[in-house]
């Protein structure tokens, strides 16, 4: 696990020095505090074949595997391929009994030598056969081009700057800005699709034409004024619908999660396990602990409020498993940890349980340098409450009259305020958008801003300056890959390849990374994401349960309390931090004049969000953090 970052030229003026590099690869050093590791060569003349393109690539190294011989920047026998490598690949080890059959020569036991010769034998092809989490840049000398490469599910950050005659890369923003001549306009569309989503959603950034790689994509730049050419390595076919009987299903799940667990648990360094108490991660610590000959190391956290404090489901199902427990407390104090937010997630990011996800992260590395976690176990098995949503609109909409009913105004009076999770604001919520189609409906649903509220709150400026661009068109392109599938299928699947890796993996790299720890997610092993993409949504939810398949597969591996208990989410207690602990914050930056003078929103409508709060007559606690946060980025990477 690594930061890595670097470029490619082919106009000497564009070229990095070794200060620029050194800059760019310290400021990944929290990514990487083992190691440090640079490889340059200088734009040269060739007299037959014209320039060969500059180079550099810069490493920082969180020592994990071949914990003496794993230095990067790493080559070939010949140097003609160099390679820096962010991640882990858990297939190494069979992938490297091939190559050696093949002829290829090991000098490491690191699984980054498998990509070099990987790539030496099938190019950028090479990345369909990689089982693992990674952000890649390789440079062949050969055929002077630059390739860079990133995980199907998104696990790990790929940014880069494309421009005539040069790329520059890295695995996060700030090292990207470290770079000469690197611009700062942030884009008023990334604006939008942010306070849409709470994200900004690949392939954007927040500055105009820096750009996100894809999950499953590679790219490739080969110097001159010619574009980098973006392409997919993965792209499973959504629309298609497995015929498999449940014995079959329940057989197949049982080996595929048990084998992506302990792929997973592959570490020369201590190792341990993020536990919840939900159903996803108890699951992933009970299989490493029916795998291990040692006590696993479990880390909750939890709230002194009730409503989000999953500390004892935690420590019921460590007492269950015998695993070596911790748990940490968040409480409103660790709201001074937001200025530390705004620098690591280096681009608006709205997601409040990365407030939990940072402690938890911070106190697992006191421990343990990796941790497993149960991500992505929603999305694939249909676990978020939100999908029954989904669900009763497409019963509703064959019934039309009733869905115009209640998606009438007179439902609007029903409180907004009160608790974040309260009956009335949920169908509220729900009949809200009853009156769109299925996929806009969903969209309205998820949205922080939806489209309405945006119009309310923007200036007439900021409308101008955002043309044509349309944030839904995101979620819309998803759903379109899911074809004729039910309505459980198409948001969960939607959600696979749009929330999961542009909120969940951003939200848990940026934590766990920032303090230096390794975080492996076992539910996106694209073995097990292939398997639960063809599975007919019976096998997902049932009864209004969701995860019926998890439960029938492995039911004898945890306590029944916590197969049956409702989910809870990784939540925090912003409505109640907004009208205490938070309330002063909130006031004094988003209404002083800085942020006035922004011309995003209007200060009345801002003002008009804080008073609704303050005074209980509606929950805007979402909006409030997704408006925080853009502030505390805005005059920590933005402002002059």
């Amino acid at each position: 696990m690594c930061g890595i970052t670097g470029a490619a030229w082919a106009n000497p003026a564009q070229g990095l020095n070794e200060a620029d590099l050194g800059r760019m690869t310290d400021v990944l050093r929290h990514r990487g505090p083992d190691d440090v590791g640079q490889y340059r060569s200088e734009l040269r003349l060739h007299s037959a074949s014209g320039s060969v393109p500059g180079v550099a690539l810069g490493f920082r190294r969180l020592s994990i595997i071949d914990l003496s011989t794993g230095h990067q920047p790493m080559s070939n026998e010949d140097s003609s391929v160099w390679v820096v490598f962010n991640g882990e690949i858990y297939n190494f080890a069979a992938l490297r009994k091939r190559l050696e059959g093949a002829g290829h020569v090991f000098r490491t036991r690191s699984d980054t030598e498998t990509i070099v010769h990987l790539y030496e034998d099938e190019g950028p092809d090479c990345f369909r056969h990689l089982n693992g989490m990674f952000a890649v840049a390789i440079w062949d000398a050969a055929r002077r081009r630059l390739v860079l490469g990133r995980d199907r599910s998104g696990e790990k950050p790929l940014v880069y700057f494309p421009e005539p005659g040069r790329i520059v890369f890295a695995s996060e923003l700030k090292s990207l800005l470290e770079a000469p001549g690197i611009p700062r306009e942030v884009d008023p569309n990334a604006i939008d699709e942010y306070l849409t989503y709470q994200y900004v959603p690949h392939p954007n950034t927040i500055f105009r034409g820096i750009r996100k790689l894809p999950p499953g994509h590679y790219a490739i730049w080969s110097g001159g004024d010619e574009p980098c050419q973006v392409h997919p390595y993965w792209s499973p076919d959504l629309s298609v619908e497995a015929a498999i009987s449940e014995s079959d299903a329940i057989e197949q799940l049982r080996a595929l999660l048990e084998s992506a667990v302990t792929m997973r648990m592959q570490s020369e360094v201590p190792l341990g396990a993020f536990l919840s108490g939900g159903v996803d991660s108890s699951l992933v610590t009970a299989l490493m602990q029916k795998n291990s000959t040692d006590r696993i190391k479990t880390f909750s956290i939890g709230f002194n409020v009730k409503a989000y404090d999953e500390t004892p489901f935690a420590r019921r199902v460590s007492d269950h498993l015998g695993t070596e427990h911790q748990e940490f407390q968040v409480t409103p104090d660790a709201l001074e940890v937001l200025p530390k937010l705004a620098w690591h997630y280096d681009e608006p990011f709205g997601d409040s349980s990365a407030v939990p996800t940072w402690y938890l992260s911070q106190l697992t590395r006191q421990k343990v340098t990796v941790a497993l976690t149960g991500d992505g176990g929603d999305e694939l098995f249909a676990g978020y409450p939100r999908y029954k949503a989904a669900i009763w609109g497409a019963r509703l909409d064959r019934m039309p009259w009733l869905r115009a009913m209640l998606a009438a105004r007179a439902w609007q009076v029903l409180p907004g305020a009160g608790r974040q999770k309260s009956l009335a604001r949920k169908f509220r919520r729900f009949s809200e958008a009853l009156g769109y189609a299925p996929q806009r409906r969903y969209l309205e649903w998820i949205a922080i801003f939806n489209e309405c509220r945006r119009a309310a709150i923007y200036t007439n400026e900021f409308v101008g300056k955002l043309g044509d661009s349309d944030p839904a068109t995101f979620v819309a392109d998803a759903w379109k890959r899911v074809g004729k599938r039910d309505a459980l299928t198409a948001v969960s699947l939607a959600d696979l390849v749009t929330y999961l890796p542009c909120d969940l993996m951003a939200k848990v790299d940026i934590a766990s990374m920032a303090h230096g720890l390794e975080s492996r997610q076992p539910f996106l092993d694209h073995r097990l994401i292939e398997f639960s993409i063809g599975l007919p949504s019976r096998f997902k939810m049932r009864g209004g349960r969701g995860k019926y398949l998890l439960r029938r597969a492995f039911r004898d591996l945890l306590p029944p309390e916590i197969w049956s208990r409702k989910k809870m989410g990784f939540g925090v207690p912003l409505d109640r931090w907004f009208r205490k602990e938070l309330r002063p914050m909130a006031h004094d930056l988003l209404l002083d004049q800085t942020a006035r003078q922004r011309g995003y929103v209007r200060p009345e409508a801002i003002e008009a969000l804080l008073r609704e709060h303050d005074s209980c007559a509606f929950d805007h606690s979402y909006r409030l953090w997704a408006l925080l946060m853009l502030e505390l980025w805005h005059r920590r990477w933005a402002d002059p």
